[in-house]
């Protein structure tokens, strides 16, 4: 990312990634989550104050394995699935991980890893199966050979594992790689070993599990949240002439047929009446409009109640609680 702040703290779409991760696992109703933390450890902390989440703090970076080994205390419970998953996958929805542990829980096996196909997997690590479907192992892009880095089935990081399988399996990896470091990953090869299936779900949608690791990967992260917010608003009766310019965060409300042209942006806790009409460039915060207000192009209106029939000229700047005349 170039920059001084914890990857998982930058933002996309109003909210680091890291919580939007914790939002897609919500619904699955999990008895604890636990994040795991390290580098710049007090600013996650404090990101995290809204969430009901357990804290590991994980004092060296020893590798993805050990992060998980230093949760083990904090899990308590050696029965149940463990749902691992990477706080810098902003784009991962609910449902894909409820159609996993579903499979999981179906095949009865002690592991299931979610992989996908790329075009171009470079820098991910690469899926070994056999002629079954089963996992045999994954290999990192550092230890692969030329062969296997032709392999376009990766690893998205998310897996499902029995709990006391886990911890024992993951107190016997080593770190015998070029990383030297704990492999979360090898407890796939040790699975195998050990005659146990791995099974796989494969997600058909690879751009919900890919990693945030550049500034450019944010803008594209950034871009898919806006555009899946704007397809629900649409489905719901909101009129939108260029939808890849309209930014609406989460928390807003709009009513029905309310139309929004090219490049409005609203956010805060704004509330938008019915058959409100938006022109170009219109930017609100934190505002409550009635119905049938009409707000002229390339206005600003921050803390504003406005109420209905209001019309606003263009090129408009209204701050808390002003009444245009």
């Amino acid at each position: 990312m170039k920059s001084e702040m914890a990857k998982v703290l930058h933002e996309v779409f109003y909210a680091p990634m890291l919580h939007h991760v914790l939002t897609a696992v919500m619904p699955l109703r999990a008895d604890k989550t636990v994040a795991v933390i390290g580098h710049q450890r007090d600013e996650v902390e404090r990101s995290l104050a809204d969430f009901d989440v357990v804290l590991c703090v994980q004092e060296e970076q020893l590798g993805t394995g050990h992060a998980v080994l230093c949760a083990e205390q904090l899990i308590g419970r050696k029965k149940g699935t463990v749902m691992i998953l990477c706080g810098d996958t902003p784009l991962i929805q609910s449902e894909t991980l409820e159609q996993m542990y579903r499979k999981h829980l179906a095949h009865g096996g002690p592991l299931t890893v979610m992989t996908t196909v790329l075009e171009y997997p470079t820098n991910y690590g690469r899926i070994i199966s056999n002629d079954a479907g089963h996992v045999l192992a994954i290999v990192e892009e550092k230890d692969a050979s030329p062969e296997q880095k032709e392999i376009r089935e990766i690893n998205t990081g998310i897996y499902c594992v029995d709990a006391d399988f886990l911890f024992q399996t993951l107190k016997g990896v080593g770190c015998e790689n070029s990383q030297g470091e704990m492999y979360l990953t090898d407890i796939v090869s040790i699975a195998t070993g050990k005659k146990y299936p791995v099974e796989k779900y494969m997600t058909s949608r690879p751009q919900d599990v890919l990693g945030v690791n550049s500034r450019i990967e944010l803008a594209e992260a950034h871009k898919e949240l806006q555009m899946r917010r704007n397809r629900q608003l649409m489905l719901a009766g909101i009129t939108m002439h260029d939808p890849a310019s309209i930014s609406i965060a989460p928390e807003v409300t709009l009513g029905r047929d309310v139309i929004l042209y090219p490049g409005v942006h609203l956010t805060g806790h704004s509330v938008i009446g019915k058959n409100c009409i938006l022109e170009n460039g219109a930017i609100i915060k934190g505002s409550a409009l009635s119905e049938n207000v009409h707000v002229g192009a390339y206005s600003y209106l921050e803390g504003c109640s406005l109420a209905a029939g209001t019309v606003i000229a263009p090129h408009t700047l209204l701050s808390r609680g002003e009444i245009p005349l």
